[in-house]
């Protein structure tokens, strides 16, 4: 499989030496994307036991979905939980995960300007859903891609939004949770769509559909989708938090240097092959165990991904888009680089290699 050529990557691993360069040999991906009938984008997948389970927004409102696997999910049954009985317009990458053993369905529901978060709970994941409310997140901005998780002992959101009430770029904020549906405390952004590989396709610039993941050592990652979904650009990128780092400090966070999963060569970062058999992959999700972010893969095996994508040779559009079925696994000693900013300038830790 070409995105496995770069075997020179695998020599590079730091993690204990030559065990390292094994979980490097350790890391396949199928031959193959495997595309589900679902016909729609920005999955949201977690397994609870042995059942999978995922949520997507459908007929002005969400469903949900429970299989023996995730390429089973397309042929399951899809039960509708909430409806926007309320009018409150597009109905946007609802995001799942179990907290306290309670089922919590974070979406983006208005129109233009008037986009903002929601969330929906039950004790069950297909059914008994209240009434939605809205997370009070801090400024009350525009705000779309909301992911709850915890990390050494703290709820966090992340989520893309604008700074003012302009559209101009979308970035991407973390704040603290004192629950799961209280916001707590500023907001802080974490990145913006300042490099040129992610400003292919402005107006406006993009990052979006950020979901953390905790690496083999520990730390943080923000993986999230940059260039406009709108196109064929459309990409996976990589924020890592430093070793002891703070969350909520900009340059504590590096960023990948281009895009981890994309169609494009030219913005890929070296040593990352384009795909083969989709376009424009993006606005992904871990499929996690109670979407818990403890429960982060070791090194060397590969685990389950499912991601937005238009079948290579189709034409690009959002109408085109269907679920796909993929995998990821760690890929060690691997630097992001940065020049003329404040702290060090480079950070080498555990990245990311994704197959269709």
């Amino acid at each position: 499989m070409k995105l496995l050529r770069s075997v020179h990557g695998a020599i590079a691993f730091t993690l204990c030496g030559a065990l390292a360069a094994v979980l490097a040999l350790l890391c396949p991906g199928p031959a193959q994307a495997s595309q589900t009938a679902i016909h729609n984008a920005d999955p949201s997948v977690i397994r609870v036991g042995g059942t999978y389970i995922s949520a997507e927004s459908a007929g002005g409102g969400i469903a949900v979905r429970e299989a023996s696997s995730p390429q089973a999910l397309g042929a399951a049954a899809s039960r509708k939980v909430w409806s926007d009985t309320k009018g409150r317009g597009e109905v946007w990458a609802p995001e799942m995960v179990v907290d306290g053993g309670r089922y919590y369905i974070y979406f983006t529901a208005g129109t233009g300007s008037a986009h903002r978060m929601y969330v929906i709970s039950s004790a069950t994941a297909n059914s008994g859903y209240g009434a939605e409310q809205q997370l009070a997140l801090p400024d009350g901005k525009w705000a779309i891609d909301g992911n709850l998780f915890t990390f050494n002992g703290q709820r966090w959101f992340v989520w893309s939004g604008w700074a003012g009430d302009t559209n101009v770029e979308q970035n991407l904020y973390i704040a603290r949770m004192s629950s799961p549906t209280a916001p707590t405390g500023a907001r802080y952004i974490i990145s913006q769509p300042r490099e040129s590989w992610e400003r292919v396709v402005g107006n406006p610039y993009i990052n979006e559909a950020p979901a953390a993941i905790k690496d083999p050592s520990g730390q943080l990652h923000i993986v999230y989708s940059a260039n406009g979904s709108w196109s064929d650009q459309y990409c996976m990128a990589d924020l890592r938090l430093r070793s002891g780092g703070d969350p909520t400090y900009v340059w504590d966070w590096y960023k990948s240097n281009g895009c981890l999963f994309g169609s494009h060569a030219a913005t890929m970062m070296k040593g990352w092959d384009p795909t083969l058999y989709v376009d424009g992959p993006g606005s992904h999700s871990f499929v996690l165990l109670d979407g818990d972010i403890a429960t982060s893969p070791p090194a060397g095996p590969t685990f389950p991904l499912m991601f937005t994508a238009v079948p290579k040779g189709t034409p690009y559009s959002w109408s085109a888009r269907y679920w796909f079925t993929g995998s990821f696994c760690w890929w060690g000693s691997t630097t992001y680089t940065r020049a003329n900013v404040p702290g060090a300038t480079s950070n080498t830790g555990w990245g990311l290699k994704f197959f269709e």
